[in-house]
């Protein structure tokens, strides 16, 4: 059940904020945290909550640490999504069908 982290990270305000910031390019814990309106080490414990879910990766560079988006980890929860989306569609289809139906 991994789209639960991932609704659980996602959940946080901040951690919204700090996934969107990373949408553009990727960024380091100085970076993300000159961004938010919390300490650094709140960022970095942030950080650490969406890679666990697997909504970002680190990559070293030199002494930083680079996030990224972890696209992959949007995956599950897309697809936990979708399913209600096919449902209300196939809801939506046999809505019409009743219609057409009953004016004939």
């Amino acid at each position: 059940m991994t789209y639960g982290l991932v609704l659980t990270a996602l959940a946080d305000p901040t951690r919204r904020s700090i996934l969107e910031s990373l949408q553009e390019a990727p960024l380091s814990v100085g970076e993300v945290a000159s961004r938010q309106p919390v300490t650094r080490p709140a960022v970095s414990q942030h950080l650490k909550v969406l890679q666990e879910a697997g909504l970002v990766r680190a990559s070293p560079k030199g002494t930083r640490r680079v996030y990224s988006i972890e696209r992959h980890g949007l995956e599950e929860l897309r697809r936990y999504l979708d399913g209600f989306w096919t449902d209300v569609l196939s809801g939506y289809a046999a809505e019409v069908d009743r219609r057409l139906t009953d004016n004939r």
